[in-house]
């Protein structure tokens, strides 16, 4: 991202049994491992849902269905000492793939890196347990329950 920049994002929430499918990442600076639903970068004239759909088939080769608008947060953040700003556009779906739904973790890519994606208790998020990003992302699941 550019330095002074606002960034339209759209990211994709799925959840089972209480649990968060959301990428492992880690800030250097911060020192701190951090947990974000898939998503990415919404590129000119791609609508957010297309985004959703793009970016879970080139970061976990899967398909979605049932995909749903939930909401849009704005993001004002710090990475790796860097300030970041981004517009996120909040879809729930469902994976197509149900063995998914069983798996541990789940290797990914962004752009030639490797990640790893885990269904992670909205527990521990609540508690503080770990950190999920963007800010105002569980308060506005947990008003919007399944």
């Amino acid at each position: 991202m550019k330095p002074g920049q606002i960034r339209p994002i759209a990211i994709c929430v799925f959840r089972n049994k209480g649990k968060l499918l959301v990428g492992e990442h880690f800030d250097p600076t911060k020192k701190e491992t951090f947990y974000r639903p898939l998503g990415g970068a919404i590129v000119f004239g791609e609508r957010g849902r297309d985004c959703v759909i793009r970016e879970i088939r080139e970061e976990m080769a899967a398909e979605i269905k049932d995909l749903t608008y939930l909401d849009t947060i704005e993001n004002v953040f710090t990475y790796d000492g860097k300030p970041g700003h981004e517009i996120v556009l909040v879809y729930e779906g469902n994976l197509v793939d149900s063995r998914l739904y069983e798996a541990e973790s789940i290797r990914c890519k962004e752009n030639g890196d490797e990640f790893t994606a885990v269904w992670k208790s909205m527990k521990t998020f609540r508690v503080g347990e770990a950190s999920l990003y963007p800010e105002g992302l569980l308060e506005s699941l947990e008003k919007k329950t399944k």
